[in-house]
């Protein structure tokens, strides 16, 4: 319902006449706005700017050091013919042909450098959940498949510490030192490329 024009301006003369009732008569100093005996605190003007931007640059991660790690990957260790000798070389029989003499230069000369390979992993041995032996192969087909690698196309990793994470799915970082050159077992050549491993970067893209 709406209320006269005359009944309006006495309604705001009514409210009006009501506040300057409350205020202090003329002369009188505002009371302050606190406990009676307790003096107002000024304001501090420090505390009244603005914090400074923080333009600090942020603390990175701790990370694990990576110096004088070499990145090599099969498209180097296989990129070459490699023809595994079917004789044992102690045999009567054996032409005596030293097998690492098909290996070129480029790749012997990283023999005994610290490297991180990238790979599919094939675990060999477990203790206690994790693996302490394995083979880095080049292709996930290798390791899932059944399809029969190249000599030059997997790396077998005996891990130096308490050993990693299976992982089968997904492609892998080895950091190790890396040994090139024949392995034999009973006199036959079973690899020629081998590491000592140190740690496993993680599975890539997480």
């Amino acid at each position: 319902m709406k209320l006269p024009l005359v009944a309006c301006w006495a309604l705001t003369a009514g409210l009006v006449g009501a506040a300057l009732a409350q205020s202090p008569p003329r002369g009188e100093p505002i009371k302050p706005l606190a406990p009676k005996g307790q003096p107002i605190k000024p304001l501090d003007p420090a505390a009244a700017k603005p914090a400074a931007p923080n333009t600090a640059a942020p603390t990175p991660a701790p990370a694990e050091s990576k110096a004088n790690e070499l990145s090599v990957g099969f498209d180097k260790l296989s990129a070459f013919k490699y023809e595994v000798p079917d004789e044992n070389p102690d045999s009567p029989f054996s032409k005596g042909k030293d097998p690492d003499t098909q290996i070129p230069d480029s790749v012997k000369e990283i023999s005994g450098k610290r490297v991180s390979l990238k790979g599919f992993m094939l675990p060999l041995k477990v203790e206690q959940g994790l693996v302490t032996e394995l083979l880095i192969m080049r292709d996930q087909s290798m390791c899932c498949f059944g399809t029969v690698p190249k000599i030059n196309e997997w790396v077998s990793v005996k891990m130096t510490g308490k050993g990693v994470k299976p992982v089968m799915d997904q492609a892998i970082t080895m950091v190790g030192t890396l040994k090139i050159g024949a392995i034999r077992e009973n006199g036959y050549l079973v690899g020629i490329y081998q590491m000592d491993g140190e740690r496993m970067d993680g599975a890539v893209g997480l």
